[in-house]
């Protein structure tokens, strides 16, 4: 079965600095049919002025991934972790037991683009930790490049959750094939450009639950950089 979620319908929070749109509930926003899919949470994806942020907040039992589209994305928390991320660094903070942190665009003349996502942990009350890996564009063109997982294989991120993380470009006749294990269902956002999901045309900020299905068929691309998570049903 498949459920289409279109970009055009996200809730949107528009505060001047920030610019976000909200795959599922998120804040002031709250819409029944989308609070999240599974241990999938929220999806914003967030453009950010220049010299603009998240002041210092806190989170806890949560896993927090950053994908960084455009820009530079500056993290500071109370772990004493510092860095700049950019195009394809993904970033995972485990929330765990408490962590502080902030976010800024660490540029003073351009915009951050960016998704930030949360997954609900499969374990309450662990030590906060982060983690953060690059992935070329090359790494995932017309592939399926695992960018978080379970169990850090494949060189991805660690999320404590049996879910699986992956991102892929695609052009022209590309296709490509991910298979569903018994009691699996997939969610597919696409980032950018256009392409089919069993099928299904979708666009630039448009997403798929995929449920009750055995394959997720992705093909019809055009420039597209999409999302799929591999997720407990």
């Amino acid at each position: 079965m498949l459920e289409i979620r279109k970009g055009t319908e996200r809730g949107v929070a528009d505060h001047g600095w920030l610019n976000s749109h909200h795959t599922f509930s998120f804040g002031h926003y709250h819409d029944p049919l989308h609070t999240g899919f599974g241990p999938l949470l929220v999806i914003n994806e967030d453009r950010v002025t220049a010299g603009q942020g998240f002041g210092t907040h806190g989170h806890s039992d949560m896993e927090i991934i950053s994908y960084v589209l455009d820009g530079a994305l500056e993290h500071k928390d109370s772990m004493g972790t510092g860095s700049v991320l950019h195009y394809g660094d993904v970033q995972r903070m485990s929330a765990g037991s408490g962590v502080r942190h902030s976010e800024f665009n660490h540029s003073q003349t351009a915009p951050v683009h960016f998704l930030q996502i949360w997954i609900q942990p499969n374990v309450k009350g662990i030590p906060p930790s982060y983690e953060e890996k690059h992935f070329t564009a090359a790494q995932k063109q017309g592939q399926l490049r695992l960018i978080a997982s379970s169990d850090g294989r494949e060189n991805s991120v660690l999320i404590h959750q049996d879910a699986a993380i992956y991102a892929a470009i695609l052009n022209g006749d590309q296709a490509l094939q991910h298979t569903l294990d018994a009691g699996r269902s997939a969610y597919v956002h696409v980032i950018r450009g256009r392409l089919s999901v069993n099928g299904l045309e979708l666009n630039g900020g448009d997403a798929v639950k995929v449920t009750a299905e055995t394959v997720v068929t992705l093909a019809n691309a055009e420039a597209a950089e999409i999302l799929l998570f591999d997720l407990p049903y």
